[in-house]
């Protein structure tokens, strides 16, 4: 695809989506890579550009260079991480007193164990909506109780049934707990969605994802 075409339809996306001002958000493309750059008022404006670009055809990836700056009264990071924490007790899927939260500078990092990735990943989406958030670093381990010994193939079974993936292409490959998915597929979504699949199968510890989009 032209890059020309290409960058017309990521900003006709960004503007066509409710949930994103994209008044202050340069874009340019290179051979299939976008480029963004500029300001958002929250990190949850922040992902919700990164998703929003990954949809549109002919992304094969992107660099982004988005500054966070809140508008109204600035939170401090002793409000912030007492926000993140009692979200996080409040959470009914995540285990109790096991994340830890710091702050600094509006910049949220998580730690500890979990069992499932699904905790993880919802662990970081609670912080991700609050206000004040400039970023998130995410180092909540996954480390399961059990130990499976055909993860390889429940992932392939996984992949098998989802209507959405066309994973003839895909290698996986399993070490101790740890996944690495390589080959190509057509859009972002199927990428996302191949990762899902690994970190959904248990006993999977890490997932390394190596899988590209056809130009």
């Amino acid at each position: 695809m032209d890059d020309k075409v290409l960058k017309r339809l990521v900003e006709d996306e960004l503007q066509f989506q409710p949930n994103i001002d994209a008044a202050h958000i340069g874009v340019s493309a290179e051979r299939g890579i976008v480029h963004l750059s500029g300001r958002v008022t929250s990190y949850a404006q922040k992902t919700a550009i990164e998703t929003a670009v990954k949809r549109v055809k002919g992304v094969r990836g992107y660099v982004e260079d988005l500054v966070v700056q809140p508008h109204g009264d600035v939170h401090s990071d002793d409000a912030i991480a007492a926000q993140v924490a009692n979200n996080l007790a409040w959470d009914a899927i995540l285990p109790k007193d096991v994340i830890k939260v710091k702050v600094e500078a509006g910049w949220v990092t998580l730690s500890g164990d979990v069992e499932w990735a699904y905790q993880r990943i919802a662990a970081e989406g609670n912080v991700r909506r609050l206000h004040g958030v400039r970023g998130v670093t995410n180092l909540i381990m996954v480390q399961p109780k059990i130990s499976v010994p055909d993860i390889r193939q429940r992932i392939e079974q996984a992949l098998e049934r989802q209507a959405e993936i066309e994973a003839k292409g895909i290698k996986i490959t399993v070490e101790g707990g740890r996944v690495r998915l390589e080959g190509k597929v057509r859009a972002w979504r199927e990428r996302d969605a191949i990762e899902r699949a690994a970190w959904a199968a248990p006993g999977v510890t890490g997932v390394d994802d190596h899988v590209t989009i056809s130009a």
